[in-house]
């Protein structure tokens, strides 16, 4: 394999916050040691915090890592004894400290398996989201999730959840809910539900595992336009299979143009951030990312946009990470109108890697930059159009989810606003973006 095809398979197996990838697997043990210390380590806690060690030794973007010196480090965390693994983890924990990275981490078996279930955008359980009435405080389903067991079993929006599996609900949070009815695949859940119009009834689920949606999406009719309205929470493995499917739907309904909603987006895997983006530019660079080394590679679009009608593109403070890919490829471009306030500013790729014992580790491996060049660490990506938005319509919007993408949504409205002028009417050319009008 040539050096553009290794530094190509590492891009696809990066990743941003919260996000996990398939890597390589290392060996173990550094050649130098001898048989007794090498079956020693096998032993002992000793085995994860070497493999962890030579991770960062052989991977990670500082050469220097952070003016340390990571042989020593390596030394004093093997010349210990460790009474249990947690206490191992900690002192793994605070090596990884000395480099002054936040993204570089260490995740026990626990907090590993959570995050592969996160990235994955897969969970087991019966499929449906939950929430708490204000006035009578039950727990009451929003929606049954896409061929989930809840949906395939008949449960409604606006179906309240008094008993599961013999606990009654009243008192319950929403998270102490959700916890009960999640379980292992195949097992089965029983509810007690109240509906409208009918007397309660006893309802048997049997878990499965099931897709999460990250992306959601409608028709929005403003005025005299139909503007298709994409919300991606998240960069995980299905994201792009469902912003795809997203496009399609909304051109075959006739979308005159589309806001893409990256709010609150904390990331996820770098090749669906750079599938995505090939869904909306036909041309151009995406992203260059740089290694350790000082090589670096540059992703492009390669003429397979799903729609070149106009585009405004939704940001926040917590747009981050593969967001701010995104975000950076469609404005550098001039794809899109970029709209709302500066993003988080996170511009580090990380790739995760799975330890011997079942815990994780996540290093970061490269820096990447906005295709015009521009590094947007600690300071984000400048929206083309600020909006400010107070404490007051944050808490609202927060409270009442369903305001979003409505007239009461300062973001929104200002998008439907600039969809509206007679410069954004008008169906872009190549990668021309909105302009607002002056």
């Amino acid at each position: 394999m040539n050096q553009a095809r290794r530094r190509f398979s590492k891009l696809q197996a990066a990743l941003f916050t919260g996000a996990m990838a398939t890597t390589a697997s290392i060996s173990l043990l550094v050649p130098s040691l001898s048989q007794s210390v090498r079956a020693e380590l096998q032993d002992s806690p000793k085995a994860v915090l070497d493999e962890a060690w030579q991770i960062v030794n052989r991977d990670y973007v500082d050469p220097t890592f952070n003016k340390t010196d990571w042989q020593v480090t390596r030394q004093e965390l093997l010349s210990k004894n460790y009474t249990s693994r947690e206490a191992a983890y900690t002192a793994l924990r605070n090596a990884l400290e000395k480099l002054k990275d936040p993204y570089t981490r260490f995740m026990d078996p626990k907090q590993y398996e959570a995050l592969k279930s996160q990235i994955s955008g897969e969970l087991t359980g019966v499929g449906m989201r939950l929430e708490e009435d204000e006035k009578t405080k039950a727990i009451v389903v929003v929606e049954p999730m896409e061929n989930s067991p809840a949906m395939k079993a008949g449960i409604q929006a606006g179906d309240r959840i008094l008993v599961i599996d013999g606990k009654l609900t009243k008192g319950m949070t929403v998270a102490d809910a959700a916890q009960v009815i999640r379980g292992a695949e195949g097992t089965k859940v029983t509810l007690r539900i109240a509906r409208q119009g009918k007397s309660e009834f006893d309802i048997t689920l049997t878990r499965a595992k099931i897709e999460v949606a990250a992306v959601r999406y409608s028709l929005k009719k403003e005025a005299d336009k139909n503007v298709g309205y994409i919300r991606l929470q998240e960069f995980s493995s299905h994201a792009g299979e469902q912003m795809q499917r997203a496009i399609k739907n909304l051109s075959e309904q006739k979308a005159d143009a589309f806001v893409l909603d990256l709010r609150g987006n904390p990331g996820g895997l770098l090749s669906v951030s750079i599938d995505i983006a090939q869904m909306w530019m036909d041309s151009g660079a995406i992203v260059r990312t740089v290694y350790r080394a000082g090589d670096s590679q540059e992703m492009r679009a390669n003429r397979t946009a799903i729609t070149n009608k106009p585009l405004v593109v939704l940001v926040d403070n917590n747009s981050a990470s593969a967001s701010e890919i995104l975000a950076g490829a469609l404005k550098d471009n001039k794809r899109a109108t970029v709209m709302g306030g500066q993003t988080f500013g996170k511009a580090l790729v990380q790739s995760t890697h799975p330890l011997s014992d079942g815990s994780g580790l996540a290093v970061t491996i490269a820096h990447y930059y906005t295709p015009n060049g521009t590094d947007i660490s600690h300071k984000g990506v400048t929206p083309d159009v600020k909006v400010e938005v107070s404490d007051e319509q944050k808490l609202k919007l927060a409270n009442k989810p369903t305001l979003v993408a409505t007239k009461d949504d300062p973001c929104y409205a200002q998008a439907i606003a600039l969809l509206k002028t007679s410069a954004a009417s008008t169906r872009p050319t190549g990668n021309e973006a909105l302009v607002p009008k002056k």
